[in-house]
């Protein structure tokens, strides 16, 4: 195998397939990255056995070929490589190794054989659709932070993904995270070709290169699904995983229906007063309370090892006085991902769980659980 390939495309390729190589391999081959020389370009492929992503990288080559060699440090040496060099990857012969030239520097590197490298072999993908970087990632931010990092209840370890009908009986694209304590659910227009999509749950690393891949908003997502795998393509990158095999919660049934008590607070007073008053709140509690009575709000944390706080604001609240109490950092979490200027909340009572909503946008909305103060 001979390849020349620039500096920039091999170290923008190698920084979206390493991420998914662990830094500890009991499976020597899982620790190396697959590159394949070809008439397209440079092929570069890493897998996890469960992620596996692919990028064709324009090159010249000189020879076509295909080796492994370990991921890491390959992305270290590119990285440290000068700007605008061409570099050269060469294998061949017994020895087993690869070297890579740029400028005057020389590397060689230890390698294992392209037959022993895995493929997550795909099979078929029943539903297949486009869909806009942006909207698609935005499906994932407003979720992701609510996934549940219990190992025991694995099926909550990810995004769960399903078409459902909507308001106005519209077909909608859902994805909705919880860990127990919170939960947030955002959707879209169902593109063409998700009509009739299983529900699939999508596992937390999964969603986090997702999350990598469209960070350009302009860029066009293909998102490929079966009852066992998601493929999402966007340009040269093509990202396969497994998806987790459990089955999500039926959360209509958390989503609170008959809250009564209306709370209209200025979003960017409401976080930064949550966070001033939690400074004092313990590591392992951070319970804020809210104190509620028509025009105002007060914010009170009581810690018998460092002290107490409150805070009062003004708020749109005209119901009876009510006190409840929250986690701050999952009220920051959420308040982080409201968009408009003002957060709603709709409460019932200390004991039962409520809802949060942007008040400008209709396609997100999240439930937190109280806790006792």
């Amino acid at each position: 195998m001979k390849v020349t390939v620039e500096r920039a495309e091999l170290l923008k390729s190698l920084s979206h397939v390493h991420r998914v190589v662990e830094r500890r391999n009991t499976i020597p081959i899982l620790a190396n990255v697959l590159i394949k020389a070809g008439k397209n370009g440079l092929e570069l492929k890493a897998t996890d056995l469960d992620l596996e992503v692919v990028e064709i990288v324009p090159a010249e080559t000189g020879q076509a070929g295909a080796t492994t060699v370990p991921a890491h440090v390959l992305y270290d040496i590119v990285r440290k490589l000068p700007e605008g060099a061409q570099v050269q990857l060469e294998a061949g012969g017994e020895r087993g190794t690869l070297t890579v030239k740029a400028s005057r520097a020389r590397f060689s590197l230890q390698t294992l054989p392209e037959a022993d490298f895995p493929d997550l072999a795909a099979g078929e993908f029943s539903h297949t659709f486009k869909v806009k970087g942006a909207d698609f990632r935005r499906l994932v931010d407003k979720t992701q932070f609510a996934i549940s990092t219990e190992e025991t209840r694995y099926y909550l370890n990810g995004i769960y993904l399903h078409v459902t009908e909507g308001a106005g009986g519209k077909s909608m694209l859902r994805a909705v995270a919880t860990d127990g304590h919170r939960l947030a659910q955002a959707e879209l227009e169902a593109p063409a070709g998700a009509a009739g999509l299983p529900g699939v749950i999508v596992p937390r690393k999964t969603v986090a290169e997702i999350q990598k891949l469209l960070e350009d908003k302009e860029a066009e997502a293909t998102v490929s699904l079966s009852t066992t795998k998601i493929r999402v393509q966007v340009g040269s990158i093509v990202l396969t995983s497994k998806l987790i095999d459990g089955t999500f919660p039926d959360y209509g049934r958390v989503i609170p229906q008959g809250n009564d008590k209306t709370l209209i607070v200025d979003k960017d007073e409401f976080a930064a007063a949550v966070d001033r008053v939690s400074t004092v709140s313990s590591e392992r509690g951070r319970a804020v309370k809210l104190s509620l009575a028509e025009g105002k709000m007060t914010l009170s944390v009581t810690n018998p090892d460092s002290g107490s706080a409150t805070e009062e604001l003004e708020v749109d609240y005209t119901a009876e006085p009510l006190d409840i109490g929250f986690n701050s950092r999952y009220l920051l979490d959420i308040t982080s991902q409201l968009e408009g200027d003002t957060a709603e909340l709709k409460l019932a009572d200390p004991g039962s769980p409520t809802l949060v909503r942007d008040s400008t946008r209709t396609d997100a909305l999240y439930v937190l659980m109280p806790m006792r103060v």
